[in-house]
């Protein structure tokens, strides 16, 4: 099959063979499959990457000696199943899965690693147990936006928001969108989100922020001051500690963004203000169905978010312009259109 795969650090496409699906897995065709902010990390910091994500024994999830197919965003159509599976939906079926295998030794990641190919290519192999029916009506590139959107609603109830709480989201890109529009579903009032990006704050109304702010020239200490939860969607160098030193007393941060680099913050900040730092990842399997029915029903908006498609053979330009966030939110890769 065709796939764009991580090779030396670059982005190629190549024939990589057709992964067969185990017991009780079954063989999908990618439809649709978006393009992560961590895989943009996953490239560029793949040493600290393939460092930092390790198996439950120790060893790193990824050789970058070998080729790696990401992607993780993904809305799939089953082609086969493999053995002992129940067939409880048929070939031809869309569906949209955690990108995790389910297998004796535990769970094994999909898109990060080197034995289970992700979205970047033309097909992957998926646990049946894990596949939820993509419901009819539901668009293939609404459907594949249920990973990231899932990111945000787990971040929100990581953050125990109570009744009267109000939230401050710092970075709008995909991620911080999808934490906005988290809020909203729970109600949180006022939602107030800051970004550079002036195409973001734009999004972050869109997705139901009530205030947004670019931090170069308001930077609103009453904002700070009345925000109880305050979550981190940027992963760069010093924003932590940025937050620390301007969250009011008592505040709850929740780290959402990806830092590859190493941080510092200053301890003495965070207990003289009795703050609390939540770090957090992924979803769980509730969170992520939830976040399905959202899309579908129309609760979580996403149409706004998906801003250009690409076939495999331009996924490396399209990591090149998801580098300026006035262009894109999320890019699509089908791996079945031909370019």
């Amino acid at each position: 099959m065709r796939a764009t795969v991580m090779r030396d650090r670059a982005l190629v496409v190549a024939d990589v063979p057709v992964p067969t699906p185990g017991p009780g897995e079954v063989l999908v065709q990618t439809l649709a499959c978006g393009i992560c902010g961590s895989d943009l990390h996953a490239l560029k910091h793949a040493d600290r990457f393939a460092a930092s994500y390790r198996r439950p024994d120790g060893t790193p999830i990824m050789d970058l000696s070998r080729d790696i197919v990401m992607g993780h965003e993904f809305c799939a159509e089953i082609v086969d199943h493999g053995p002992a599976t129940t067939r409880r939906l048929r070939a031809g079926t869309r569906v949209c899965s955690m990108p995790v295998l389910l297998r004796p030794a535990g769970r094994q990641t999909i898109g990060y690693s080197n034995e289970h190919p992700g979205g970047y290519g033309e097909y992957m192999r998926l646990s049946e147990e894990l596949l939820l029916e993509v419901p009819n009506g539901l668009s293939t590139a609404h459907a594949a936006l249920t990973e990231p959107m899932a990111v945000g609603l787990h971040a929100v109830n990581k953050a125990r928001l109570q009744a009267g709480e109000s939230a401050y989201v710092v970075g709008c890109g995909p991620v911080g969108l999808a934490i906005i529009a988290a809020l909203r579903l729970h109600g949180v009032r006022p939602v107030v989100a800051a970004d550079y990006s002036p195409r973001r704050r734009e999004l972050a109304v869109i997705m139901g922020a009530d205030v947004v702010l670019d931090p170069a020239r308001e930077e609103d200490p009453e904002r700070w001051r009345t925000a109880t939860v305050i979550f981190e969607c940027v992963g760069v160098p010093g924003v932590i500690a940025h937050i620390m030193e301007a969250a009011p007393r008592g505040a709850r941060i929740v780290v959402v963004g990806v830092c590859m680099e190493p941080d510092t913050i200053h301890p003495l900040r965070g207990i003289s203000k009795e703050l609390a730092l939540q770090f957090v990842l992924g979803y769980e399997a509730d969170e992520f169905s939830t976040t399905l029915t959202h899309i579908a029903e129309g609760k979580t908006p996403v149409a706004p978010l998906v801003t250009g498609t690409v076939p495999l053979t331009g996924v490396a330009q399209a990591f090149e312009e998801l580098a300026s966030p006035e262009r894109h939110a999320k890019i699509l890769v089908t791996p079945g259109e031909r370019g």
